[in-house]
């Protein structure tokens, strides 16, 4: 069955930004199309262009005909860094932070990471299926169509595997999991032994995922770890994915850089030398000032990095500790707002920018000819996006040419 989508009034292809990998993007990169239509067959995109300029081949064919009346098409949204699958709540946390109580002070009375950790391992996957399944589709609502999850509340291999398995279950929404394991170490157990039975439970994580994050920083997993954990995962052809340079300066951005990363993720606090060195690689900086937001530490150079050619990725960090947000449009609001970025750049940061950070570039990002069909029509102007906090102007949502949300 073909599907016509047509009558749109603005359709942002980023072909110009596909074209440029993401980076250096000016506005004429959202290659908008006015009075616009989109041809989809078995999910992907067949034909982009003017409604008037409908190949006749299409339209002889027997097709499913939809009049968007005007309204204006975008990309789906690419989320590429969540702790989606977890159990329970951080609120508790969250108000005794805010009423002067310490990170120690909050998890020696229960709280903090470990909470978590608890409450995800002793529920049911059927259960925490179901809680995952709502918060997807909150993604979804907003016009994400692909979703990437981190395991890492589990911190055990049984409760890891649990965690990527029931993120594979997700539906209407394309998902990439990333296993997380050295993201904290568990309660009882010192660092370097826990960090062993991680590169020990490597090759069956594999199974599961390709994609491997660790979290550099201090008073967690060190540069030496990490290089080691590194050597690990590229002898299972995993891709590299770091949590680092969020807290402090270090060289977790270095070895990531020299490992050939797919993302560096936060980046708060960078050397001008850093800037330069991830600005000339390949490796996408996803930065994520909703979590900075919440923890109070500076916002990361967003500007240095783009005016240098960083290619600069958006995202939540939705996790119940440092970023319990789901809002997309908070998270651009903030990019412009505090980092400086302009809404081009930011409309590229939730495209094609993450795409290349979960290397699904060749699949999404853009509206082009031979692409996934995942777009989101929105009843608004492109230019009315991300400033307005609270307010989802998201009317439909399809993923492979599928209709996921109305």
């Amino acid at each position: 069955m073909i599907q016509i989508f047509r009558d749109i009034e603005e359709c942002l292809t980023l072909q110009g930004a596909a074209q440029k990998k993401g980076r250096w993007i000016q506005e004429p990169d959202l290659s908008i199309l006015s009075k616009a239509a989109i041809v989809v067959s078995q999910g992907k995109i067949l034909w982009v262009g003017k409604t008037k300029k409908i190949p006749k081949e299409f339209s002889k064919k027997k097709a499913k005909e939809f009049s968007l009346k005007g309204k204006t098409v975008l990309p789906g949204f690419i989320e590429c860094h969540t702790h989606l699958v977890f159990a329970g709540s951080r609120g508790t946390d969250f108000e005794m932070k805010f009423q002067g109580k310490s990170y120690q002070e909050i998890a020696s009375s229960g709280g903090g990471i470990f909470k978590t950790v608890q409450e995800t391992r002793k529920i049911s996957e059927k259960e925490l299926l179901l809680i995952s399944q709502k918060r997807a589709f909150d993604f979804i609502r907003q016009g994400v169509t692909t979703l990437e999850i981190k395991s890492g509340y589990g911190l055990n291999l049984e409760s890891e595997l649990k965690i990527l398995k029931i993120a594979k279950k997700l539906k209407k929404v394309r998902v990439v999991a990333t296993y997380l394991g050295p993201h904290s170490v568990p309660k009882g157990m010192d660092i370097q032994t826990y960090f062993q039975s991680v590169l020990k439970d490597l090759k069956k994580i594999s199974r599961y995922t390709n994609r491997a994050d660790i979290f550099i920083e201090e008073g967690f997993f060190n540069a030496d770890q990490a290089k080691e954990y590194f050597q690990e995962v590229q002898k299972l052809n995993m891709d590299i994915v770091v949590h680092t340079n969020q807290l402090k300066k270090g060289d977790g951005l270095d070895l990531a850089l020299n490992f050939h990363a797919k993302s560096c993720d936060h980046l708060n606090f960078l050397s001008e030398l850093q800037i330069k060195k991830l600005s000339q690689s390949e490796t996408t900086g996803v930065l994520v000032p909703t979590a900075d937001f919440y923890i109070q530490v500076p916002y990361p150079q967003a500007r240095s990095l783009l005016d240098q050619g960083a290619r600069i990725a958006l995202s939540t960090d939705y996790n119940p500790g440092t970023s319990p947000t789901q809002d997309i449009q908070f998270v651009g609001l903030l990019a412009r707002k505090e980092m400086k970025m302009k809404l081009h750049e930011v409309i590229n940061a939730w495209t094609m920018a993450p795409a290349y950070a979960l290397d699904i570039q060749n699949v999404a990002g853009s509206l082009e000819i031979g692409k996934s069909a995942d777009f989101s029509i929105q009843g608004c102007s492109w230019q009315d996006l991300f400033y307005q906090v609270g307010l989802n102007k998201t009317e439909q949502v399809y993923q492979e040419g599928q209709r996921v949300w109305n």
